[in-house]
Parts: C-alpha cells; structure tokens; sequence
C-alpha cells in the first residue's frame, strides 16, 4: 500500500513500510508510557492520559514510532547530568503524521508525514514546536526517520563544523555499528574521509563495512594501537568518539600531527583523563561535540540548515540511514534496557502506530 506525500513542493507516492494507514480523528484520549519516578524502569507503565491540544505555533503529531538512544535510558533512570520533570514520558525524537496544528501554523497540513522533536514520544499523540518539525522524503520509511535527527546531525556537525574533516583523511569511529558511530561512517564516508571502524564483534564490523568503512578493527586493548598502525599504515586524523572507554588514550596517542579527537559520549562507563602533554607533543585537539547545546541553544539556524542538507542526502540516495533493533510498544521496557546495554546495533525504535503482523514484519528483532 502507497501514500501520497508532499517533499519540497513535489507530491510522491511511498510505501507505508508495515504502520497503519492514520485515523486522524482523536479520541478524548491515547495511551502513553509514563512514570512517576526515575528509580526503576519498573517504575514505567502503560496510562490513559488526555490527548494534548497544539498551542500557538505547535502540532501535535499521531507518533508512528519513535527513537531510543542510549541517552533516553539514562534520562528515564534519572541518570543523564539533566533530569526531566515527574512525572515522566520518555522518547525525544519521533516519526509520525501531523493530525492538529495550532494557531499560526501555515507551512503544515494535517497528514503530512514528519520528524519533530518532543518530550514524551512514547505516547500516541505528541506536541512539537513546529520549528522542530520536518517534511520526510520520498522513500524514506518511519523505521529510519525515528531515529535520524539527533545521530546524523551529531555526525555532521561533530566532523564537518568541528573537526573540520578533509577528504583523503583518516577517521577513526569507535561504536561504529551503534547509532551514531554508523551515522558517522556513513557521513564520513561521504565527506570523502578513508574510515577505520571499531567495533566488538565481526558481526558489527562488516555492518560497518557495508555502511561506507574502509578498514575495521576489533576493540581488545591488548596490542591495539600496534593492530590500528598495521591496518591503516601510519596514524589517524580525526577520532569520532561516543564511546571514550578504555582505548581512549591508545586512540589519541594514534593522531598524526595536528589531529582532532572528537569526545561525543561516554558509552565506555567511567569518563577518562588525558594527560595534558599529548596534545602539545602531537599538536592535536581534544574537541567537544554536543549536539543538545549546538541545535537548540547556540545555533538553531546552522542546525536547521545542516539537516535539510542530511534530508536532502537522503531524498538523492546518497544517504541511507538503517533502522535497528524495532519493539512494538508494549515492550517499551525491553526498549530502554536493550538501549542501554550497547549490545544493538544502529538507533533501537519504539514502533507505536504498526500493525506490524499484516505486513509480515516482526517486533523485537533486528
């Protein structure tokens, strides 16, 4: 079955890639995942809640899926260095058709297919300032888009705003079958970069391959940079790390003269020190890259533009972000836990508005 969808002016037929058709006429109320507390994620649990109302320059979104990060577990256990209001609606990122606007809203139409950004996307309906709202293109399934803003964007801004990547160089991406590690691959593969992928097991390695990865390496601490120097002949340029575990240190003492290393997150567990004379004796950097503060503090504009540009990659063909590991919403728990453990590969999905069955598709599996 196709829908029609408008993308950059221009009415295209796509798929409906396993979710239900939308009833955009709304009941008084909709199911949400909710807790109120952030001490267990048995804390969470299925409620009955009133459908919000879009205000002023909002829509409110019928959520066909939404995307789980690592992040969105720690935020629901109360873990993240910013903790949310109770009680609590986890989810920031989601796919979905718009099915309310408010006042003010010219430039969207009940039905259009979109991501947004909003607080509580495990529910059925969610509200998203329509700054933060963008049309999908054509050929791009909800499975992808609920999890393409934040990775791809971080990718994007971390390599080209703030390593300044060059094609011909050397990028070293640890996590690399993960969510953003992927994205960067990809996008570092597009910006003409030779990618080396680090990832634990031969299955994530390939993945990586397939996704644009010139060389992979495994992850064992014992003998690395030797394995890193042999695999790529020489040192590396830029380091994108969400991981900053263990081979943190090995990584950086790898950088060719004038060499960046991007911290983007701390998946490795306790957050690790350098000593302040590697980055003089290499003539490197040890940049910061947060995607929170660049999009929605700092920079709005820039950002905005930047995932048009990525959208647009994507309508092109150039880019073809995969979905990971997808759980119908019931399994909401098994979401945020399998989220957490590292153990997936690409964005792990939330799946709310699916009838997967009928399309022959399965929740809870890669």
């Amino acid at each position: 079955m196709d829908q029609a969808v408008v993308f950059r002016g221009v009415s295209k037929k796509v798929p409906l890639t396993g979710y239900r058709t939308p009833d955009l006429l709304q009941a008084d109320g909709m199911k949400a995942i909710r807790a109120n507390s952030l001490e267990s994620l048995d804390d969470y649990a299925e409620v009955e809640i009133a459908t919000p109302e879009p205000a002023a320059s909002e829509v409110r979104i019928k959520v066909a899926a939404c995307g789980v990060g690592y992040v969105d577990s720690l935020v629901a256990l109360g873990r993240y260095q910013v903790k949310p209001p109770l009680p609590h609606i986890p989810g920031g990122e989601v796919s979905g058709w718009i099915d309310a606007v408010g006042a003010g809203v010219g430039n969207f139409a009940v039905g259009d297919r979109v991501i947004a950004q909003v607080r509580g996307g495990f529910a059925e309906q969610a509200i998203a300032d329509v700054q933060s709202v963008k049309r999908l293109p054509p050929g791009m399934n909800l499975d992808q888009a609920a999890g393409f803003r934040i990775n791809y964007m971080t990718a994007l801004h971390g390599l080209r705003d703030r390593a300044h990547l060059a094609p011909g160089e050397r990028l070293l991406v640890f996590g690399a079958a993960g969510g953003t590690g992927l994205a960067a691959v990809q996008i570092g593969h597009l910006l003409g970069a030779t990618v080396i992928a680090v990832a634990s097991t031969a299955e994530k390695r390939a993945l990586a391959a397939r996704h644009g990865a010139a060389i992979t390496i495994d992850r064992d601490a014992e003998g690395w940079r030797e394995r890193l120097k042999a695999a790529v002949g020489g040192g590396i340029d830029v380091v994108f790390d969400p991981v900053c575990g263990p081979l943190f240190q090995p990584a950086f003492r790898s950088l060719n003269w004038g060499g960046r290393h991007l911290v983007v997150g701390f998946v490795g567990g306790p957050i690790p020190a350098l000593p302040a004379n590697l980055p003089l004796m290499k003539g490197a950097s040890l940049v910061g890259v947060d995607y929170r503060q660049f999009a929605q503090v700092f920079e709005a504009g820039r950002a905005d533009a930047e995932l048009d540009e990525l959208l647009g990659w994507v309508e092109a063909g150039r880019l073809a972000p995969p979905a990971g590991r997808i759980f119908s919403f019931s399994e909401y728990r098994d979401a945020l836990t399998f989220a957490l453990s590292g153990a997936g590969v690409a964005k792990t999905v939330l799946a709310v508005h699916r009838d997967a069955a009928s399309f022959g598709m399965e929740t809870g599996r890669a």
